[in-house]
């Protein structure tokens, strides 16, 4: 499917412009791309029968849009091509300790994606926005294991949600409380950094003998999540 590069520069619209905390906002494409590319793991929240839900899933991203997938008989993948949606992604790099608990706080990335899905019906671009999204979670896995099947297809949906608009809003450093009156106190305060990674492979019981795991997985052990 041919595509025209996105613009380097996200648009400022009604629901993404930043209102508060200007200072941590962005509307650089590359900053989403890093928050999308460092993460596998999103909320998709969506108004179901005229209540919202938010509904935790895997994506993945070929720089043009987020994909989405699940049960094609999931509600709210059902709902979601009939309205507008909102897709997040967040990581928390640290709990930012002040001397007060008002200015504590965390540091974090983060993209709210907004627009209406697509559900993809072609075959050839189901198999593609699906290996996207397995690669993007796991390099590697959609060589390694075995593909679709034609039923497996078509008991899977797939969504696929434009890149357009998007807010995206970072916080890096310390408490903001260090040449205030509070810093007189006598308290601790800094951050309290946070890194997730990947540990060992653990094999499935059920496995036969002799298997082990492939390098692509092996080689994960101990990598940064997000």
């Amino acid at each position: 499917m041919n595509q025209s590069p996105l613009p380097p520069t996200l648009p400022a619209t009604d629901r993404t412009r930043h209102r508060r905390l200007r200072e941590q906002g962005s509307l650089d494409r590359a900053a989403l791309n890093a928050i999308l590319d460092a993460g596998f793991m999103c909320h998709l929240g969506v108004v179901v029968d005229g209540h919202p839900m938010v509904v935790p899933t895997v994506y993945g991203t070929d720089g043009q849009s987020l994909y989405v997938h699940g049960s094609a008989a999931s509600r709210s993948l059902v709902a979601a091509p009939k309205a507008t949606v909102c897709v997040t992604v967040t990581h928390v790099d640290g709990l930012v300790l002040a001397r007060s608990v008002f200015e504590h706080g965390v540091n974090y990335r983060s993209a709210m994606i907004y627009g209406t899905p697509r559900l993809v019906t072609d075959r050839e671009e189901k198999l593609a926005g699906l290996r996207c999204l397995t690669q993007h979670a796991t390099p590697g896995q959609w060589e390694y294991a075995r593909q679709p099947t034609r039923k497996e297809l078509a008991a899977t949906a797939l969504l696929a949600l434009p890149l357009e608009e998007a807010s995206v809003k970072i916080r890096t450093g310390g408490p903001d409380d260090g040449d205030g009156p509070d810093a007189e106190l006598g308290i601790w305060a800094g951050v309290l950094p946070m890194v997730t990674s990947f540990g060992r492979p653990e094999p499935d019981p059920a496995l036969k003998e002799g298997i082990t795991a492939p390098p692509h997985i092996t080689a994960r052990s101990g990598t940064r999540v997000g």
